[in-house]
């Protein structure tokens, strides 16, 4: 393969597909065993995934907070890892940056025949939810993925990879058929938690408290609760919470290393009084 020219470098006008073959290229420059960026130079998929989880989970930051100014930067981050990712399977003989637009070109078009096909757009989006999990079956099916869970990828976050695989057990058959029942069962784990905390080891404790979790998890779905939505939206009320009881504080002179649980508690009660969520 020709090395990139200067113009493809440093050329910062034309349009997306000319924007996008000058980050391929500047990724194939970077990774030059002999003229390249030593650190990227080293950098191999597993050290690189960590960077691609932590860049979609910024993308994610930007748009709850509605930071559109800085989501730009951030999508250009995540495409980045894309790049790169299919610089180094390049490297590898596995496949290049051209095959994964391929490849998710053709996948789109494949699930989406009411708009690429002769299938009416006349459906709901619960329908077009049906059509779209029928389709990704028989592409499990042809990669032989036999398995309801198969192909739920183990990086996910814990949360929601536990999400997709009791859906993934619903679709066929394997659930509550109400809320009274998870919530029961939420109970049972609860009871088994303090058993544990009480009477078994440290394996059995974080075994019973991850049944928990799970079990949390599945309430959720019953709910109709979005499990990392609603702990992502948790830890923002009690980051802004957190705050009110440092300003507060401070205009105390003092710091909460400074200050008990009772002189915080009451902060933490005036913060819920003063509506902060």
């Amino acid at each position: 393969m020709a090395k990139p020219t200067d113009a493809q470098i440093f050329d910062a006008s034309g349009d997306a597909a000319a924007q996008f073959a000058r980050l391929v290229a500047i990724m194939e420059c970077l990774r030059d065993p002999q003229t390249g960026c030593p650190w990227d130079i080293e950098q191999d998929f597993d050290s690189i995934a960590p960077y691609t989880i932590e860049e979609a989970h910024e993308v994610a930051d930007a748009i709850a907070r509605q930071a559109w100014g800085e989501l730009e930067g951030e999508l250009g981050d995540l495409a980045l890892q894309v790049v790169y990712h299919a610089q180094m399977a390049a490297e590898a003989g596995h496949f290049d940056v051209a095959a994964v637009l391929r490849a998710i070109n053709a996948k789109m078009v494949a699930r989406h025949p009411h708009v690429f096909g002769d299938e009416s757009r006349d459906k709901s989006p619960e329908q077009q939810t049906a059509d779209w999990e029928r389709i990704k079956a028989a592409e499990r099916a042809g990669r032989a993925e036999g398995g309801a869970l198969d192909g739920v990828a183990l990086g996910l976050p814990a949360l929601t990879r536990a999400l997709k695989l009791q859906n993934r057990a619903a679709r066929v058959g394997f659930d509550w058929p109400s809320t009274d029942e998870v919530l029961a069962k939420v109970v049972e784990e609860a009871g088994e938690l303090v058993e544990a905390r009480d009477h078994l080891g440290a394996a059995e404790l974080a075994e019973e408290y991850g049944d928990l979790l799970f079990v949390m998890v599945n309430l959720g779905r019953h709910l109709g609760i979005d499990p990392e939505a609603a702990l992502r939206a948790a830890n923002g009320k009690f980051t802004r919470r957190f705050s009110y009881i440092e300003d507060e504080l401070k205009a105390r002179g003092k710091a909460p290393a400074d200050s008990d649980l009772a002189e915080m508690d009451a902060l933490w009660n005036a913060a819920k009084a003063r509506g902060i969520k």
